[in-house]
């Protein structure tokens, strides 16, 4: 499950696992109400939720502890779980003598020492450093397709869109609050998953224009292995907003955290997430685990003077926007330079909802005007090759 911050995911997952009573409906488990019922569920904590006083293995006993288990029996059930979890050796330890990754291996030891029929996760290697992450991701897949846990379904709550694609069997995304269930479906791709595959990337860029764009209404994917790379989507950001974030961030050395920048232009991430995509897809800048940098060509942008800046611009249209490139192509060889713009618009009907091919359409239009690569007529709703000689004055009413 996935969606905004604040829409209520893991007040849902805790409704479901019963430690919070709904406020209207009803939960069910195995078709009773889940109030009358002694469900075998577990939760594997983001904040780790370890007793320091305990060692690990007096830990991964709690729950044993509270169900009545014998102490034999937990003991020998803690140490076969804590085994499964790489953490042989560790078991007179304390939680202060481990580090993150170790304290959240402790936690879903204690998760599976109970053997639950749902495992519920909220969040849990987000507050893990990028590698230590990876490492619980691939351990978690395995220890589920080697079938070592008597677990029938995990529901993981999680804000990586990645770690969605990668594990997941389906995928639930919420909207903003209140929230509402804007999609969901299942991913049929085989494991292991192929993160720069074109499959995985459809889901992915599915999920983001899902939370990014509230209205957006679209079929949920669907693609077949082997397939050609998903339809390129072009982030809803203006010229003027790029360029913007570029002088941004060349003023502060070409690098800085995303959240930082967000703060100090007083906007929310998902409003400014649009316009990094959009510097990245143009090879402006590029964005990794919560910071984004300038490139060579972003940081040439950003100092050049208007001109410089209206070329440099084109050329990285031209260069990584496949629509502005097919349309300079096809104006270029018409005889009189001008197409219809009913032509693409009915293009990308083939991949998008009406409204967003508007959308796509209009930063299409912004985009390839400001890099003199088109013109628009809007009364003939036709496109032209960019013509020097078109006064401002024109240029101004045609858009």
């Amino acid at each position: 499950m996935l969606g905004p911050s604040g829409c209520g995911k893991s007040t849902l997952l805790r409704m479901l696992s019963g430690l919070v009573p709904p406020t209207k409906g009803e939960v069910l488990w195995h078709g009773e109400p889940l109030s009358n019922s002694s469900p075998n569920v577990a939760i594997v904590f983001q904040s780790f939720a370890l007793f320091p006083w305990l060692t690990v293995v007096e830990n991964v006993e709690v729950p044993l502890l509270a169900r009545g288990v014998a102490r034999r029996e937990r003991r020998r059930r803690a140490s076969r779980v804590l085994d499964s979890v790489g953490l042989k050796g560790f078991a007179n330890a304390y939680p202060k003598e481990l580090s993150g990754g170790m304290k959240q291996r402790v936690g879903l030891a204690r998760a599976l020492a109970v053997e639950p029929e749902v495992l519920f996760m909220d969040e849990p290697f987000s507050a893990l450093d990028v590698l230590t992450a990876e490492n619980l991701r691939g351990e978690l897949l395995e220890l589920w397709l080697a079938r070592k846990m008597p677990i029938r379904s995990i529901f993981l709550v999680t804000y990586n869109i990645e770690e969605a694609v990668l594990l997941a069997d389906r995928v639930l995304v919420l909207g903003r609050y209140p929230a509402k269930i804007r999609a969901d479906f299942r991913i049929p791709a085989r494991r292991p998953r192929d993160r720069t595959s074109a499959e995985f990337l459809l889901y992915v860029d599915y999920i983001y224009r899902m939370l990014m764009q509230p209205s957006l209404d679209a079929r949920p994917p669907s693609i077949a292995p082997g397939a050609k790379p998903p339809h390129q989507v072009l982030p809803h950001a203006r010229r003027g907003a790029i360029a913007g974030l570029l002088e941004l961030l060349n003023d502060r050395g070409g690098k800085d955290d995303l959240y930082r920048v967000a703060e100090e232009l007083r906007m929310e991430v998902n409003d400014l997430l649009p316009i990094v995509e959009a510097a990245t897809l143009l090879s402006f800048a590029k964005s990794a685990r919560g910071d984004v940098e300038l490139t060579p060509a972003g940081r040439a942008s950003a100092e050049a003077d208007i001109h410089d800046r209206k070329r440099l611009f084109r050329e990285a249209a031209l260069a990584n926007i496949t629509l502005l490139d097919q349309m300079n192509s096809a104006l270029e060889s018409k005889s009189d330079h001008t197409m219809p713009l009913e032509f693409y618009r009915d293009l990308l009907r083939e991949h998008f909802s009406e409204k967003e091919t508007q959308q796509q359409i209009e930063t299409t239009l912004n985009w390839g005007r400001y890099g003199d690569i088109l013109t628009y007529d809007p009364k003939a709703d036709r496109l032209a090759v960019y013509d020097a000689s078109v006064s401002a004055a024109s240029e101004e009413e045609a858009s």
